[in-house]
């Protein structure tokens, strides 16, 4: 192999090294409000955001650094006096319904919405089938 194409291979491999950043984290992200009100109000919500990089943890337990700029903005909000449902919709406004694990019944939500009852009308139809046939056999 050349060595261009080694060059190439450690800058591909080296690629998910240099995906974040070396800011500092936000000032919020790991500090929590000294009114223990609020950041029970932020905790909550926080419980109830997807991280949209790890995207099956939410920001309260996420390490990546999306999540910690979403802690800090959710904590900046709160102590701004904002509801957390505010800080919900601001969010979902901005990252799409997907950020929630809790999303809004909308034409692009319902098929998450309308698939399990599906899904549960269609098991109940073969679970009713099968014990019919053991009956009659």
């Amino acid at each position: 192999m050349s060595r261009i194409g080694l060059a190439a291979l450690a800058l591909l491999l080296a690629a998910p090294a240099l995906a974040d950043s070396d800011l500092p984290p936000a000032p919020l992200a790991y500090t929590q409000l000294p009114d223990p009100a609020k950041e029970a109000q932020a905790k909550a919500l926080m419980n109830t955001l997807r991280c949209l990089v790890c995207q099956g943890q939410s920001i309260a337990d996420s390490d990546a650094e999306m999540a910690g700029d979403m802690r800090a903005l959710v904590r900046q909000r709160i102590a701004r006096g904002e509801r957390p449902e505010a800080v919900r919709d601001w969010l979902m406004e901005r990252y799409g319904s997907y950020v929630s694990y809790d999303p809004p019944l909308d034409a692009a939500t319902l098929p998450l919405w309308i698939a399990p009852l599906l899904l549960l009308g269609v098991g109940v139809l073969l679970a009713r089938r099968s014990f019919r046939r053991r009956r009659r056999g």
